[in-house]
């Protein structure tokens, strides 16, 4: 629409200064003729603007002119009050900016907009913790912040899940991802992506090397490609369970990662057939909180996992609490 190229034009301007008319056909996607027939628009309409040819010349708003006009739609205005991953703030030490920002924005959203925006901010909150997902501990992001906006590469010392002492590996970072209110620093390692957990970096060293990552590759082409493949790991086991349907709907919340395909609908049968694919027959130990609920079906191997975790468990408790009397 012209109304709405106008606008990107005069804000365009204010943000900018003096910019080329070719610049501003390329970013509005329209030839230089139609910025020309624009810009007279505007200056018809009583804006201060002006087009010098040559060289050097662009097109300018006459020197201290400056609009209140936001250029914020209705929609648009609150799109920004919905504050998505607010613990994303706090942890980067931005909650007073965002805070600040947010009420320089309103101040200058126009004035129908602005009752609409305040209640936005009162009536939708996204929360992108899981549910009983656990204390979460403390994370120092300061470091890594650092070095993703210094381009300078990190000395970290990393605990693996299930290691007893941290590894040390230098990385180039790209930069850092919250994830379902978990903080990851994405690196490469040795030209290769990485992901590490921040809460499982016990210390990170700024060096002064800058940092080396792959030509063309940015943060969002590396975490791509390090998402693919923790989502689209193959399982390369099969496993087949009957679940009391009291439970299904408990069960397929906790294990969502690992279902192979919904369960069929069988409102009619008490238990209800379950397909699940595991990287290994270890994981399906996690079945075992289910276990006055499930029956294994499939595999063998898989049944008789499950069976020796529940006899240990049992063996546990015996020794705990003695001989029955």
């Amino acid at each position: 629409m012209k109304a709405d190229r106008l606008l990107s034009i005069l804000l365009l301007l204010q943000t900018r200064g003096r910019v080329p008319a070719h610049e501003l056909a390329d970013r509005l996607e329209v030839s230089v003729r139609t910025v020309y027939r624009d810009v007279e628009a505007l200056s018809a309409s009583g804006v201060p603007v002006y087009a010098e040819r040559g060289r050097h010349g662009g097109i300018e708003l006459l020197a201290g002119f400056r609009t209140d006009v936001t250029g914020l739609t209705a929609d648009e205005s609150r799109a920004l009050f919905i504050l998505a991953a607010q613990g994303a703030h706090a942890a980067l030490g931005l909650d007073a900016a965002l805070g600040s920002a947010l009420r320089k924005v309103m101040a200058a959203l126009p004035a129908p907009y602005r009752p609409a925006a305040e209640v936005t901010s009162r009536r939708i909150l996204v929360d992108a913790t899981r549910w009983k997902g656990g204390p979460q501990p403390a994370v120092d992001l300061d470091v890594l912040q650092d070095a993703v906006f210094a381009d300078r590469r990190l000395r970290l010392r990393y605990r693996h899940s299930g290691a007893k002492e941290p590894s040390t590996y230098t990385v180039d970072p790209y930069g850092l991802v919250s994830k379902a209110g978990v903080w990851y620093l994405v690196a490469d390692r040795r030209a290769r992506p990485r992901l590490f957990r921040a809460d499982r970096v016990h210390s990170a060293t700024l060096l002064p090397d800058p940092v080396k990552r792959r030509p063309g590759v940015e943060l969002a082409d590396a975490w791509e490609e390090l998402r693919r493949q923790v989502e689209e790991r193959p399982g390369g086991l099969d496993v087949t369970v009957r679940v009391r349907r009291s439970r299904l709907d408990m069960f397929v919340r906790l294990n969502a990662s690992s279902l192979a395909q919904l369960p069929e609908d069988e409102r009619e049968k008490e238990w209800v057939t379950v397909h699940l694919s595991y990287g290994v027959v270890g994981e399906a130990r996690q079945l075992l909180q289910f276990a006055d609920a499930l029956e294994v079906v499939s595999p063998p191997e898989v049944r008789a996992e499950v069976a020796a975790a529940a006899a240990s468990v049992t063996e546990l408790y015996q020794r705990v609490s003695g001989p029955a009397e």
